[in-house]
């Protein structure tokens, strides 16, 4: 009987110049990185998706630091011109109750006494 060694399986590796073939991951060269980090946004929560954004594309630290004080920033502001057509809402509902009630109130004396003037 002959002692041959246990094979192992081969896996499927992508070359660099992106063809795939069947090999032994640890019979090749060790591959450089060449192109920029992939960063995984997905799974972030959405106050870090910024800052994620600009430290995986190499940005640098301003657009970290644009993205946490505008980040905020914004929400306020938006929450600001809520809060106002909130108000102006509620204002014009007022404002069109009042009318209405005084045009009713109006026209129902003047209807009255057109009848008793009859």
């Amino acid at each position: 009987m002959q002692q041959l060694p246990a094979q192992r399986p081969l896996t499927v590796v992508q070359l660099p110049d992106g063809r795939h073939v069947y090999a032994d991951p640890a019979a090749l060269p060790a591959q450089q990185a060449l192109g920029p980090q992939v960063v995984h946004i997905h799974q972030a929560p959405p106050d870090r998706t910024v800052q994620r954004v600009a430290l995986g594309s190499g940005v640098g630290a301003g657009a970290v630091a644009a993205g946490v004080y505008f980040g905020p920033l914004l929400v306020g502001a938006l929450t600001a011109i809520a809060a106002n057509l909130a108000m102006f809402a509620f204002i014009a509902l007022v404002l069109g109750w009042a009318v209405v009630t005084v045009t009713r109130s109006v026209t129902n004396s003047t209807s009255k006494r057109g009848r008793k003037a009859r």
